[in-house]
């Protein structure tokens, strides 16, 4: 059974009868209406919304089964929640004016029928009904949301569109309909993908413009996930935008980018939970882990990898398994721990960084873990700091980006399954390039290592757990350097030799061959910065002074400056950009591939031409070595050479303490400015959220009194005129009161 949550707001009875109009009697779906009422005043929403449908409508009660063809409606000053097929009344945990009743309904039907979720947002303000909506959509549900033209207040239905959370945006009267063709159009959970009824399974051959256009969009290709996966998935979304054809719907995806964004969270598959398969759990954190920490160094950091972490659970049920084991193994010592867990869906990296999981996750934890991992709050439990610390999410690819490496063990639960056999014999192999040997790698249920038993040896076959196996071969390294090739993209400076040809329009004439050669034999290395210190032009050799940083290129200065040349150079930029006058930086000592070399730096703000105005241009010269007296005797050298070297290491430490006294003032006065201004902003937000929330909790409850009072003289009017009706023989009067005709 499909369960339909509805939430309204202000404004919102004329969306609810727009929408019961419509609907069948029949459809087999069950509706949970749920809407901002006054906590103090009788609802009448159950009896307005009788009018408007044929199905039996019921006030909400407590442990009341949910039956198809139903209507039920939330009571006043109560959140209403789904736990399998049971209504749940509990009173609100929030203050008046900041209750979301609404999120509250989505995320429990959520949590209780995955795919069979479908969540409507009607006319109301302020946003509730958006974080529910995510919650619909992480789960595959459908989100349907009311068009901000057709609604009475357009807050909330604006605030779902914004979020990326409506597969369907229509007016309240064509919900009904768009609904159940959705529902018999996508294939019910457990059908064999691509078998839906819109259509036979489309070829990987007609599915490429669309994967081309995921791939321009997003950078991820596709093209190796199965067909029967993607097939399903584009399915969903021809149906909930009506379209029949795939190439009509390559098309609209060609001309809104928006729904590109839409297929590629769609596409990417967020079922996950906290120890999930426990036996496969227990078994890694009684023997699993206990083995390999046992062979580990002691002074060493274990290192694991959670690939395709989704929105989090199994990266910190991984982190908690870890610290049991290490406690149990060595007591009193506090572990080394680093969980490397990635995904290529941002919202679900940004959901697993909160650490933040609904109140059902007490059926896959246990108390003993949630009371000491974990913080209850009122509607979530918060991840505590020790086991957030210990695991670092990043935006990661598995299929593109390089790995990471030296491991001690690999979680990839339930990915390879979405992949083809020819990638899953890509992937497994880099597993074992990330492994340490003996490290482990843990799969999902259904999945497995296939041929590759010359890398992984089984340990639990049956909880597919495998130990990696030392093995190296050319065939297996050309492999991995052709799938991700050293990082070489870095643009090196090439050596000029006075051999060197000259650029072409430089040797036209004699002078201008000239100052080619003395420019590249003879002027000072130097550099042209623009306004955020990214090198933009290079004059000279400047290896000796910059050098390019590890990993992502990167032209920034302060991240290209040698060793000694760091500090200084920040606060001498930061110095010049407030004058027009050269800075000079004078015997700096930096550490090259020769050893310590002293280095005069020059730093002159650029106020013409027009071309490089605004800019700095930074030049360095190799300081001059003094010049050692020959009449004075080996010792009395060695005393003056002591006497300038100590004189210089003073000089250092003086303008070191200078530097660091100026920037300590700065930050402390930087950091006194930006505190009070956070304390003001913070102040002022939380009188205005109040203030806010107060006033849209007022005006709803108003906008419902209002309605009903509304239909009551409604009533009334029509209950006057049938008693007009009924007795012709009375006249009414200007009180409403009729007076006997005489005969």
């Amino acid at each position: 059974m499909h369960i339909v949550g509805i939430g309204a707001s202000a404004g919102g009875l004329a969306s609810l009868e727009d929408f019961f109009r419509n609907t069948p009697s029949d459809t087999g779906m069950a509706f949970l209406v749920v809407q901002h009422l006054d906590p103090n005043h009788k609802a009448m929403l159950a009896e307005l919304l009788q009018r408007y449908t044929e199905m039996p409508v019921f006030e909400a009660q407590q442990n009341m089964p949910v039956r198809a063809d139903s209507v039920y409606v939330i009571p006043p000053n109560r959140e209403l929640r789904v736990v399998d097929e049971t209504l749940k009344l509990e009173e609100p945990a929030q203050v008046r004016g900041l209750r979301l009743p609404i999120n509250v309904l989505f995320s429990s039907l959520a949590s209780a029928r995955n795919e069979r979720a479908i969540a409507v947002v009607l006319s109301g303000m302020g946003s509730d009904g958006t974080l529910g909506l995510q919650a619909i959509k992480a789960t595959g549900g459908l989100s349907v949301v009311e068009s901000p033209e057709s609604a009475q207040f357009d807050a909330m239905p604006k605030s779902a569109i914004a979020a990326g959370c409506a597969d369907i945006v229509a007016p309240a009267s064509e919900m009904p309909a768009r609904i159940l063709a959705y529902v018999r159009q996508v294939p019910e959970p457990g059908d064999s993908p691509g078998q839906s009824p819109s259509g036979p399974t489309h070829s990987l051959v007609r599915l490429a413009p669309i994967l081309k256009l995921l791939q321009k969009h997003t950078r991820h290709d596709f093209s190796l996930y199965k067909p029967t996966t993607l097939n399903r998935r584009i399915e969903r979304r021809m149906v909930i935008h009506g379209i029949s054809e795939l190439d009509d719907y390559t098309r609209f995806l060609a001309d809104n980018p928006q729904e590109v964004q839409l297929l590629f969270r769609e596409l990417l598959i967020g079922v996950t939970e906290f120890f999930r398969d426990p036996g496969t759990w227990d078994y890694l954190t009684e023997t699993g882990l206990p083995d390999l920490i046992a062979h580990r160094p002691r002074d060493g950091t274990l290192r694991a990898w959670v690939a395709g972490c989704s929105t989090g659970e199994e990266a910190y049920s991984l982190a908690i398994a870890f610290t049991e084991a290490l406690e149990q193994a060595e007591p009193g010592r506090a572990p080394d721990l680093q969980i490397f867990a990635s995904d290529i869906s941002p919202e679900a990296i940004s959901v697993a960084r909160r650490g933040q999981y609904p109140l059902s996750i007490e059926n896959a934890v246990s108390e003993a873990r949630l009371a000491r991992f974990f913080t209850r709050h009122d509607r979530y439990y918060q991840i505590r700091p020790s086991i957030r610390d210990k695991v670092l999410f990043a935006r990661h690819d598995v299929i593109l980006d390089p790995p990471f490496t030296r491991l001690d063990m690999i979680a990839c639960r339930n990915l390879l399954i979405y992949f083809d056999l020819a990638l899953q014999r890509r992937i497994l192999p880099l597993f074992h390039y990330s492994l340490r040997p003996n490290g482990l790698l843990m799969l999902g249920s259904s999945e497995t290592i296939g041929r590759l038993n010359h890398l992984f040896a089984p340990l639990k076959p049956k909880m597919r757990l495998y130990r990696c196996k030392p093995f190296q071969s050319a065939r297996h390294s050309d492999f991995l350097l052709k799938s991700f090739p050293p990082m070489s993209t870095l643009p090196r400076e090439q050596p000029v030799s006075s051999s060197q040809t000259p650029p072409q329009g430089a040797t036209n004439t004699l002078q201008s061959a000239a100052d080619h050669v003395l420019l590249q034999s003879y002027a000072p290395a130097a550099v042209v910065l623009n306004a955020n210190a990214d090198i933009v032009y290079i004059s000279g050799r400047t290896g000796k002074y910059l050098e390019p940083a590890a990993g992502k290129a990167n032209w920034n200065i302060h991240a290209m400056a040698r060793e000694g040349l760091r500090e200084p150079l920040y606060s001498a930029l930061k110095k010049a950009s407030g004058q027009q006058e050269p800075v000079e930086l004078t015997g700096l000592p930096v550490q090259t591939e020769a050893g310590t070399q002293a280095v005069d730096v020059i730093i002159r703000p650029l106020g013409e031409p027009d071309a490089i105005k605004g800019m700095t241009m930074v030049v360095f010269r190799d300081a001059p070595a003094p010049a050692p007296s020959r009449r004075r005797s080996p010792a009395a050298a060695a005393r003056a050479d002591q006497a300038a070297l100590s004189q210089q290491y003073q000089q250092e430490i003086d303008s070191l303490r200078q530097q660091a006294k100026e920037s300590r003032e700065e930050l402390q006065a930087s950091n006194e400015e930006l505190q009070s201004t956070n304390e003001e902003l913070q102040s002022a937000n939380e009188e205005l959220t109040t203030s806010k929330e107060e006033m849209l909790s007022m005006n709803e409850e108003l906008q419902t009194i209002n309605t009903e009072l509304q239909t009551k003289l409604d009533d009334l009017a029509l209950a006057q005129s049938d008693m007009c009706k009924r007795a012709p023989d009375l006249a009414p009067s200007g009180a409403g009161l009729g007076t006997r005709k005489p005969r």
